[in-house]
């Protein structure tokens, strides 16, 4: 990694919206997910809506953004206080082992301290092997167990 450039962690601006497209479908490839138009139009909006609560934070390495994060506020009721979610983490495969998904972690940290601190919570899939041994040396895997129900359809 000596040989690399430092990621530099930003919000996301309007011009980032290529590759931002580009890296976000990537991530849905990873996840055996096909977004639809409808979808990452969606999502975009969101993230270019300054009173949505979701954030996108990119890294860019040499100037190229080469990963995101998305994060939200929730209120923590085991604390009473602040939480945060970090929904979405992806880095272009040919940055990772470079710093890309540390840098943007230190950045979801730095943003959720200087909004109320709390604690940041994220999943990813059991499989995620790579992934995992990095979340492993940031954070505690914890004992809880992921549901989810399709409402409302």
């Amino acid at each position: 990694m000596s040989d690399r450039a430092t990621p530099v962690v930003r919000p996301v601006s309007p011009s980032d919206r290529e590759r931002w497209q580009e890296l976000f479908l990537a991530y849905g490839v990873f996840y055996e997910e096909n977004f639809s138009a409808e979808v990452v139009e969606g999502v975009w909006a969101w993230l270019m809506e300054e009173s949505h609560p979701l954030r996108c934070f990119v890294a860019e390495v040499d100037g190229q953004v080469q990963g995101f994060a998305h994060l939200r506020f929730q209120h923590d009721t085991f604390t009473a206080g602040a939480g945060w979610f970090l929904d979405d983490l992806f880095t272009d495969p040919d940055a990772r082992g470079g710093g890309v998904a540390t840098a943007l972690i230190s950045a979801l940290d730095d943003y959720a301290t200087a909004h109320g601190g709390g604690t940041l919570r994220w999943i990813t899939a059991s499989d995620n092997a790579r992934a995992r041994r990095l979340y492993d040396s940031l954070a505690t895997h914890t004992t809880w167990v992921t549901y989810e129900r399709e409402v409302g359809q």
